[in-house]
C-alpha cells in the first residue's frame, strides 16, 4: 500500500513554472515507477510523464515535452514535476500516481493520490 500526496500546485500566469511534489509513504518508493497525469474540467484524464524506479529514464506525453521534467528522489521518496512555459490549456488537476509497469497508460498503475489544482491564466 503507497499513499501519495500532491502538493506545489496554484495560480500562475502564462509563461510561468510550476513545480509539483508528490511525497510518498507506507512502502518502499523505489519499488514503483512513478507518474504524473492531468484531468481538466470536462476532459478525460491524461497521462503528462512517467520515470523508472531508479530515475534513469523517463517519458512524456506530447504536450509536456520541452515543457514538463519529471524527476524523483529516493531517499526522500518524493517525484516532482517541473513545469515550464506554462499555457492556460496546462489548467488542470494534476495527479501522481504509482504502478509496477514503466508507460504512460493510466491503467497500469495501482495507486492516486488526491491532486492538485493547477491553474494558468492567459
Amino acid at each position: 500500500q503507497v499513499q501519495l500526496v500532491e502538493s506545489g500546485g496554484g495560480w500562475v500566469q502564462a509563461g510561468g513554472s510550476l513545480r509539483l511534489s508528490c511525497a510518498a509513504s507506507g512502502s518502499t518508493f523505489s519499488n514503483y515507477v512513478m507518474g504524473w497525469f492531468r484531468q481538466a474540467p470536462g476532459k478525460e484524464r491524461e497521462a503528462v510523464a512517467a520515470i523508472r524506479r531508479l530515475g534513469t529514464s523517463s517519458l512524456y506525453a506530447d504536450p509536456a515535452k520541452g515543457r514538463f521534467t519529471i524527476s524523483r528522489d529516493n531517499a526522500k521518496n518524493t517525484v516532482y514535476l517541473q513545469m515550464n512555459s506554462l499555457k492556460p490549456e496546462d489548467t488542470a488537476v494534476y495527479y501522481c500516481a504509482a504502478g509496477v509497469y514503466y508507460g504512460l497508460g493510466s491503467s497500469t498503475y495501482i495507486y492516486w493520490g488526491q491532486g492538485t489544482q493547477v491553474t494558468v491564466s492567459s
